[in-house]
């Protein structure tokens, strides 16, 4: 059980340096304003009730592209979500 407890905690610390990895790659592109925070938010909106292969995780993070995370927060406004 406590390894069990310490895996998902590593994968949580992997999770979060990719979207961190993808807000600053963003960021260089000149949108200052995301967050890694708001990188799983949009990435994870896709899934139903459990994650996906950690394959799958790991590109839909990295292969997001501004376009599509700009089209969620569009999305998030109209819906009228909490930003």
């Amino acid at each position: 059980m406590e390894e069990k407890k310490k895996d998902l905690e590593e994968l949580n610390r992997h999770i979060e340096y990719l979207c961190k990895s993808k807000a600053e790659e963003f960021a260089i592109l000149g949108y200052d304003n995301i967050t890694g925070k708001d990188i799983w938010e949009c990435v994870s909106a896709s899934y139903q009730d459990e994650l996906p292969p950690l394959h799958q995780l790991v590109n839909d993070i990295l292969s997001l592209k501004v376009n599509t995370y700009m089209n969620w927060m569009t999305m998030k406004v109209y819906r009228n979500e909490e930003i």
